[in-house]
């Protein structure tokens, strides 16, 4: 299936608890990637995935009665541009490079076994 945006207008869908269950209902759903509410009286539902737009309304219909199929679209990927990464000669932070190894030469003889 192609990745589809749907709207789809709910009615009843004025106190908090019903877009809740409105919620739920569409990000239930087998497929969907994103769901939010909208329009000017926030009764409508816009879900982004790829699912079956018919069994969505039908689900919503089954809870609140009148859901209303407003608009199905197809969603294109927006090609992100690749930056290539140039490796930094500096060390970081400006501070200046620390040998990872140091040697001492010693002056006396040691009395320790492990050296």
């Amino acid at each position: 299936m192609v990745k589809q945006k749907i709207v789809i207008k709910v009615q009843l869908m004025n106190t908090s608890k019903a877009r809740s269950n409105a919620m739920k209902i569409a990000v239930g759903m087998l497929g969907v990637e994103s769901a939010a509410i909208g329009g000017d009286n926030k009764d409508q539902i816009e879900v982004i995935g790829e699912m079956d737009p018919i069994r969505l309304t039908n689900l919503l219909r089954k809870r609140f009665c009148r859901a209303e199929l407003l608009s199905v679209e197809e969603k294109k990927e927006e090609k992100k541009k690749e930056e290539k990464v140039v490796p930094c000669s500096c060390p970081p932070y400006g501070y200046p490079a620390i040998p990872m190894c140091v040697t001492y030469p010693c002056e006396e003889p040691s009395h320790c076994s492990i050296m």
